[in-house]
């Protein structure tokens, strides 16, 4: 099947490489995706998903971070004498980095050993932030807990804006996200679904969208093996929580199987020329599951980020200026 080509406006890299108070303006607002051959099955059903690599950062985490920082700064939590710390897997980390050097502020960041090494864990660490390696078979658990050790031995120096239990996290959503998404589909979505990571997009999106409309369904998506592949995504019965998850608000759950999110990758390279990661992946699956148990609706989905724009951008950024020693032109 001929590949389907996206347009530039939602393809495109958008991680900045030059860091300015600019750029915190494209976080948000991000394009929503048709998907047209995956779902042609249902001729009744529309299934988007919201292009979230297109905020500044890379990944739906901009949204939570800039949020929760933010939130900080108003509240007096966060002053420019303190560091802001905390857990990450990945994105997050990214959006703390490049929020923190924009702003002037001190980051640490606390990840497993194995994302380090990573192209989000390379980003961060370029964007100026200072890592912190717990274990890598522990995996987002253990930097949540050595992240907790490391703020209540210094409680004074630190900012924690602990994105795991911090109802900003899903106020970014419910704020911005969830009304993106119903002005974009006209107020028709009558399905909405997402990963659960820190919880923080499936409680802020489903919380606006049922004030929008009391009947639309929310589920969330999770990993359906306690030992999975799907990064940035929790196996909700084998981790630690979040606090600021509440499962009882939710329509239900949708599994998906890891092999299912890696073989969705490349289907959706194929059939709808994306390129995203396994969490989006995942989503795709769940959404098309959803897909098949409803006779009619539309239906939303959020990709948390894509596979490559981080890494593509990243890499010109960094060879510009280990060559010239200066940043490339960008429209960032």
């Amino acid at each position: 099947m001929t590949k389907i080509k996206i347009s530039e406006a939602v393809q495109a890299p958008s991680c900045p490489v030059i860091v300015n108070a600019s750029v915190l303006r494209k976080i948000g607002n991000t394009p929503i995706i048709p998907i047209r051959s995956l779902g042609k099955e249902f001729p009744d059903v529309e299934i988007y998903a919201k292009a979230e690599w297109r905020n500044a950062g890379g990944s739906v985490k901009a949204r939570p971070a800039l949020q929760m920082i933010e939130d900080g700064e108003a509240s007096g939590e966060l002053t420019h004498d303190k560091i802001i710390l905390d857990s990450t897997s990945g994105n997050t980390g990214v959006a703390y980095a490049l929020i923190g050097k924009i702003k002037g502020y001190r980051v640490k960041l606390v990840m497993p050993a194995n994302a380090v090494k990573d192209r989000k864990g390379q980003m961060a660490d370029f964007y100026g932030a200072e890592i912190v390696t717990s274990s890598p078979f522990e995996g987002s658990d253990g930097a949540i807990i050595l992240a907790r050790e490391i703020y209540e031995n210094n409680r004074d120096i630190y900012f924690m804006p602990d994105q795991y239990n911090n109802p900003s996290n899903w106020k970014a959503h419910y704020l911005h996200t969830a009304p993106e998404i119903w002005k974009q589909t006209d107020g028709r979505v009558t399905h909405f679904c997402a990963g659960i990571g820190t919880g923080g997009t499936i409680m802020g999106n489903s919380r606006r969208l049922r004030e929008l409309n009391p009947k639309i369904k929310c589920y969330a998506v999770e990993p359906a093996e306690e030992l999975h592949g799907i990064e940035g995504l929790k196996h909700m019965g084998s981790s630690i929580v979040p606090g600021i998850y509440d499962e009882s608000t939710l329509d239900g759950k949708i599994s998906v199987a890891t092999e299912k999110s890696y073989d969705m990758v490349a289907t959706l390279e194929k059939e709808e020329g994306i390129l995203v990661g396994h969490s989006s992946a995942a989503a795709m699956v769940a959404a098309l599951e959803l897909a098949k148990q409803i006779k009619k609706g539309v239906i939303v989905t959020v990709f948390p980020d894509s596979c490559d724009t981080c890494y593509i951008n990243f890499g010109k950024f960094k060879e510009s200026v280990e060559t010239h020693h200066l940043p490339p032109k960008t429209d960032s």
